[in-house]
């Protein structure tokens, strides 16, 4: 018998997901477990798998569109199953959770918080929130989420050109829509324009929720030390020059990621979380590794950090950016570090202090080379210099506690030869 699919919550933070791509197309014969699309999420683009057996009867969504959890998007039966009746209900704005019974609640509670000095305005017109709207007398298709949208931009779904299957009108349509009943603000003559507003995606809503409950609820504090960089400089050459012919190289991130690991082992005080009202000593070395990407920033994480060589943190840190950046990392990627390091210094920032990532107890904050005039065995000579301020959980971290750790990291850049003992 005929089914309808929705959309899974894939991961637990999920409150929405793009559909990036089918794998499958209508026709397709469907095992259990098959793949049948990627989906991005607030953490990644994941795999949406079948939990059923058949035939792909229907897609219901095109890829690209935004939709929530249990949302349909597709019908799985038999072969030749007349699939009418399910995608009249489809049709009706129906969903597959029997939580969806509730969803035009949810929908307007949700408009309610988000909005509560409109409460008392004119609402929009009905007609553009009805699942069994219809225009030359065929029913405009749409999804929940579309139709939250259209109200909140006071849109009548009447007047836009869905492109989606079967015409369905999706995120897309209502976002570049520019026609009769859309609000677009127009300034008065000598006044200045409203500012463009953009919803948050997932993952930007998740970032904010984060770092906001990382700053009320972390006692933050900071240390920040001035180190000589010319040495590790000079080693990193001297790496990069011996591994030229395997047509690698490292960065000077890659070497402050093995500096930090193998201070967090000489002053292991530093390599613990506040959990609860525990403090977790970690026995393993694992470093985040903030990553920008277009909606934020990512923190994929270095396994054993302190037991791999340079070359292969390089390795590393080149393919988890490069899968941070095509949304193509896993949770478990990026999640249980017990340290993290942040690099501005390619923007020419010289100094700046991190929010910690919860439940790490400490963030380093890396800021940009120097070139400035320097004492050196009594002579002025030109040398190189860095700034780090590391962020501290004073929970977790005294500040004795921190200042003995950067003292450690700061002796290992600069003689990078004593990361070897």
């Amino acid at each position: 018998m005929a089914k309808i699919i929705g959309l899974p919550k894939l991961s637990p933070t999920m409150e929405e997901g793009t559909l990036v791509a089918w794998t499958k197309k209508e026709g397709d014969q469907i095992e259990v477990d098959d793949l049948l699309a990627e989906v991005e999420t607030d953490k990644a683009t994941m795999e949406f798998r079948s939990f059923d057996r058949g035939v792909l009867l229907k897609i219901l969504v095109s890829e690209g569109e935004t939709l929530e959890p249990d949302v349909p998007v597709a019908i799985i039966g038999k072969a030749g199953e007349d699939i009418s009746d399910l995608l009249a209900k489809v049709e009706a704005g129906a969903t597959t959770a029997p939580a969806a019974e509730t969803a035009p609640a949810k929908e307007a509670e949700s408009a309610t918080r988000a909005e509560p000095a409109m409460a008392e305005a004119e609402p929009a017109a009905p007609s553009a929130a009805e699942p069994g709207l219809r225009r030359d007398g065929e029913r405009i298709l749409s999804s929940p989420l579309v139709r939250q949208l259209a109200r909140e931009r006071d849109i009548d779904l009447r007047h836009v050109r869905g492109t989606g299957p079967q015409g369905r009108i999706i995120k897309r349509d209502i976002e570049s829509y520019r026609g009769p009943g859309a609000a677009v603000a127009r300034a008065p003559v000598g006044q200045r324009p409203e500012p463009r507003v953009e919803k948050a995606s997932s993952m930007r809503r998740t970032i904010a929720r984060r770092l906001t409950e990382s700053k009320q609820t972390v006692p933050h504090y900071y240390l920040t030390i001035d180190a000589d960089i010319g040495p590790l400089a000079e080693a990193r050459e001297a790496m990069n020059a011996a591994l030229e012919a395997q047509g690698e190289k490292v960065s000077l991130n890659d070497l402050l990621i093995k500096a930090a690991a193998v201070a967090l082992r000489r002053v292991p005080e530093v390599n613990a979380s506040w959990i609860g009202t525990e403090i977790h000593h970690h026995q393993v070395v694992d470093i985040s590794v903030a990553v920008a990407i277009d909606e934020g920033l990512m923190t994929p994480v270095v396994r054993d950090a302190d037991r791999k060589g340079v070359a292969e943190i390089a390795r590393e840190v080149r393919d988890l950016a490069v899968r941070a950046r095509d949304k193509k990392l896993q949770p478990e990627e990026m999640t249980n570090g017990t340290f993290s390091i942040s690099n501005l210094g390619m923007f020419g920032i010289e100094e700046f202090a991190a929010v910690i990532n919860p439940p790490e107890g400490a963030i380093l904050a890396v800021g940009t080379i120097r070139t400035e005039p320097v004492v050196q065995d009594g002579a002025i000579v030109p040398g190189r210099r860095m700034r780090f301020t590391m962020s501290c959980d004073h929970r977790v971290i005294d500040g004795a506690t921190g200042a003995r750790f950067l003292a450690a990291f700061k002796e290992i850049i600069e003689n990078p030869l004593t990361m070897l003992l």
